[in-house]
């Protein structure tokens, strides 16, 4: 692993403090960066979470939303558009026939009344058809040697934010921002990455290097005051911790440490008798739901022929194989700063995350 350390700063702000997610969120952001990258009159489009349509922590917090498309705007932003492509087990998106509606599930979550009451535009990137994405290249020769397909309304977009939430995973064991990257890819894409499924873990993480994410993407902000803390992506323990943890840096790479960490920390605290022990960990299950995504994906011969996806524990971030092949196609383990926005954040849990994030 490369050993190279890049300093990044992570912002943490506790929104309880705030008793308003959107003034949280709005303080959170302003501290991580100062927007010297958005002139006015400018396109940013936000990439949510919404995966299905169960609402937060399953899906992007809508208050989050809300916060930052005002915030934009008020920087100067003219356009702030919103847009994802929901998962497979509830949209069947195809050349030739789709089923299901990413628009139906935002509504569902909530995230759509939030977009449009904020004045934002929300995309859904199935409606504009097959042909409406673009092959976009990795900068490294590695397991996207053809690219990803992305849609074509990130063409149109100055700068991006990204939106995530804290999640566990069933295939992958947690869903933060590296992972928020499926939503983006079209059908063909989505095939490749869960049929390869041995280097699935890796496949996520240099799927972030997409040209159009290293030209654009400004910032990373997610929140923590529920965690989906078992099983995952749409449905599993919610666990509402005492720290109503916003986290925020410009690192996807560094965000993604501290809110494994965050995710980490609180599934040590779930009493045992609450935990989805065998369903949550179990490598068979997770086998077996990637065959039955792959089928949902293509047909019953390619789910199969696929590869078997390998599935390991996370005691601690540095078992998580996303960040550690991140770690590889990012330059270099982060050197992880943590900064408590006004001091909203008890001194004892900044500790534990500090140690947490750096080796031992």
């Amino acid at each position: 692993m490369n050993s190279q350390k890049t300093k990044h700063n992570v912002f943490l702000f506790d929104a309880n403090q705030a008793r308003d997610m959107e003034a949280a969120v709005t303080q959170t952001a302003c501290a991580a960066t100062d927007f010297d990258w958005l002139e006015q009159g400018q396109t940013v489009f936000i990439k949510p979470v919404n995966n299905s349509g169960f609402p937060y922590p399953a899906t992007t917090h809508p208050s989050a939303i809300s916060a930052m498309i005002k915030l934009l705007r008020k920087k100067g932003a003219q356009r702030v558009i919103v847009g994802d492509m929901s998962g497979i087990e509830y949209l069947r998106f195809f050349k030739d026939k789709t089923t299901g509606s990413t628009r139906e599930l935002m509504k569902q979550s909530g995230m759509l009344r939030a977009i449009e009451e904020a004045g934002g535009e929300p995309v859904f990137f199935e409606a504009d058809g097959w042909d409406a994405f673009y092959r976009d290249p990795t900068d490294i020769h590695g397991l996207w040697q053809n690219g990803v397909m992305m849609p074509q309304i990130l063409k149109t977009a100055d700068h991006i934010v990204l939106m995530p939430r804290c999640s566990r995973h069933v295939l992958t064991g947690a869903s933060l921002g590296l992972k928020a990257v499926v939503g983006y890819w079209r059908t063909d894409t989505r095939l490749e990455y869960h049929y390869h499924a041995r280097s699935l873990h890796e496949k996520t993480a240099e799927g972030n290097r997409a040209q159009t994410l290293l030209n654009k993407q400004r910032l990373v902000i997610s929140t923590g005051d529920k965690l989906l803390a078992t099983f995952g992506p749409d449905k599993g323990l919610i666990h509402t911790p005492s720290v109503g943890l916003v986290i925020a840096s410009e690192s996807v790479v560094a965000h993604d440490m501290v809110s494994l960490a965050w995710l980490l920390h609180n599934r040590d605290r779930i009493p045992l008798k609450n935990q989805d022990t065998f369903l949550d960990t179990s490598p068979t299950v997770a086998k077996i739901g990637n065959m039955l995504v792959v089928k949902w994906l293509s047909n019953l011969k390619n789910s199969l022929m696929s590869e078997k996806l390998i599935k390991n524990d996370l005691k601690t971030i540095w078992e998580d194989r996303v960040l550690n092949h991140a770690y590889q196609v990012f330059g270099g383990i982060p050197d992880i700063h943590l900064e408590n926005v006004q001091h909203t954040v008890p001194d004892t849990l900044v500790s534990t995350l500090d140690g947490m994030v750096h080796p031992q």
